[in-house]
C-alpha cells in the first residue's frame, strides 16, 4: 500500500507539472512578501478529471490510514469544509467521492452572500476542512474561527499541497493536526529526478525552503 501511495502521489506531482500547475522564477505567494522562486496551482486540477479523482482518492486513502492507527491521528468527522477557492473545488471531489457533505466557510461577504455557512449543519458537529494548497495557514485559521464561531468542532485540516512554510507546526499550536498529500521538497526531487528542472533550479528552490523553514513567524492569529 505504502509503494503505491507513494507513486499515486508522485504521479499526481507529474500530473501537476504537465499541467502547469508548477512554474519557476519570481513570484510574490500568497501571505508572504518575499519573492518565491517556485509558484503552485493546484486548481488547474479541475482541467483533469481523472488527477482530481486521485486526488480524493489519495485524501480518503490518507484519512483511512490515520484513522485505523491504534492512536488515530484523524478524529472522525461527519462534514467538509472547503476553504474558497481551491479547497471547496477539492472538498466538492472529496464529498462527492465519499459521500460526505460538503459546506463552505464564507469569511468575507462575497455578492449577495454574507459571511457565514452555506450548507446544513447542526452545531456540535465535526468538520475536517479541505484546501489545496497551504503556506503559512492564514485562510485554515481563519475558517477554522468561522466554523467554531457558528458552534462546529475542528480537529483536523487535510491540504494537497504544503509549501513547507511551518504552517503544520503554527496548526499545531493553535489545537489543529495537519495532514498533506504531497510536500514541496518531494516534488521538487521529482522533478529533478526527471530532469525537468536544473540542478540550479532545484538548490535555489531548496535554499529558499529551508529558509522559510527556519524562520520565525509572528504576527494576527500566530503567522
Amino acid at each position: 500500500m505504502a509503494k503505491e501511495q507513494s507513486l499515486d502521489n508522485l504521479w499526481l506531482a507529474q500530473t501537476l507539472f504537465d499541467l502547469g500547475g508548477v512554474q519557476f522564477g519570481n513570484f510574490t505567494v500568497s501571505e508572504s512578501t518575499v519573492s518565491s522562486p517556485v509558484f503552485v496551482n493546484p486548481k488547474v486540477l479541475i482541467s483533469n478529471p481523472t488527477a482530481l479523482r486521485v486526488a480524493s482518492k489519495l485524501m480518503q486513502q490518507e484519512i483511512d490510514l490515520a484513522q485505523s492507527l491504534r492512536r488515530p491521528r484523524v478524529h472522525p468527522f461527519s462534514l467538509i469544509a472547503g476553504v474558497p477557492v481551491g479547497g471547496l473545488l477539492l472538498g466538492t471531489a472529496y464529498s462527492l467521492e465519499t459521500g460526505i457533505p460538503l459546506i463552505y466557510a464564507r469569511s468575507r461577504p462575497e455578492g449577495t452572500g454574507k459571511r457565514g455557512i452555506e450548507g446544513h449543519f447542526t452545531q456540535g458537529d465535526t468538520a475536517i476542512i479541505i484546501d489545496d494548497l497551504i503556506t503559512r495557514g492564514g485562510s485554515i485559521l481563519e475558517t477554522s474561527a468561522l466554523l467554531e464561531e457558528n458552534g462546529l468542532k475542528v480537529k483536523d485540516v487535510i491540504v494537497l499541497v504544503d509549501r513547507e512554510h511551518g504552517a503544520a507546526e503554527r496548526l499545531h499550536r493553535h489545537g489543529y493536526n495537519l495532514i498533506s498529500i504531497l510536500k514541496l521538497d518531494v516534488m521538487l526531487t521529482h522533478y529533478m529526478s526527471r530532469s525537468l528542472i536544473t540542478e540550479e533550479t532545484y538548490r535555489r528552490c531548496a535554499d529558499y525552503l529551508r529558509g522559510k523553514q527556519g524562520e520565525p513567524h509572528t504576527g494576527p492569529l500566530g503567522l
